[in-house]
């Protein structure tokens, strides 16, 4: 069995305690932002996963130190990782939700998303094959929430490669958004149904998440909120 932990937050305020936890270049790229609401889910991102990952590695959040150096250009804006430690993590946000994700070492990816937006044809036709089309509701709003529901597996199992987008969206095949989320094939060399277990979650209502982590175990998914002590920045 591999033990999945996923927490969720709401977007936290600016301290001085929070601050303190970000490293110089995480700093850049919190001031880069230029939406406010941008800057607080991205400083609850790293604020959070520090405190996962202390929680789990025995240190305090202020001892973790992350690389998120890019594959593909070597900037730090990749997946967090702690050098040296077996421990995987995937942070997503998305609107008054910010999630993390642990594994103690097997790749993971999360993903939510606020289903407010809905969910039009072209947008369906560009992320579902036409199996997946079919087994959508032909009514809103059911059929905008089934189909976030495929959408965040997708992003989940995406992110859990590494890979991100570079996988085409229509080369994974997955269940039915009524039925437990499970990959059924895929044409992508980075993914098959022998090693990849999925879970879908509840970040609360107008959310779609879901976790993917590549293993051929059966996985323990638990889900917990943590909330910011006003006076520490702390959980």
């Amino acid at each position: 069995m591999t033990e999945c932990a996923v927490w969720w937050s709401e977007p936290i305020t600016e301290t001085e305690a929070t601050l303190c936890l970000l490293t110089d270049a995480e700093r850049h790229r919190y001031a880069a932002y230029r939406k406010v609401e941008d800057k607080r889910r991205f400083l609850t991102g790293r604020v959070l996963a520090k405190t996962v990952a202390g929680l789990r590695l025995g240190l305090r959040p202020e001892e973790v130190r992350f690389d998120a150096t890019c594959s593909d250009c070597g900037k730090q804006h990749g997946p967090v990782r702690v050098p040296g430690a077996a421990l995987r993590l995937s942070i997503s946000h998305a609107g008054e939700r910010v999630g993390v994700a642990a594994t103690s070492g097997e790749p993971v990816g999360l993903d939510v998303e606020g289903t407010e937006r809905g969910a039009d044809d072209s947008l369906i036709g560009y992320a579902l094959a036409e199996a997946e089309q079919a087994t959508l509701p032909p009514a809103s709003p059911e059929r905008a929430m089934a189909f976030f529901a495929f959408w965040t597996r997708k992003e989940a199992l995406m992110k859990a490669t590494g890979r991100g987008l570079r996988i085409p969206l229509k080369s994974l095949i997955l269940s039915s958004a009524d039925q437990p989320a499970r990959l059924l094939s895929s044409s992508d060399d980075a993914l098959s149904p022998a090693t990849t277990r999925m879970a879908d979650l509840d970040p609360g209502p107008g959310y779609r998440a879901a976790v993917a982590v590549i293993t051929a175990n059966e996985i323990d998914v638990t889900e917990h909120w943590w909330r910011q002590d006003p006076v520490s920045g702390g959980q």
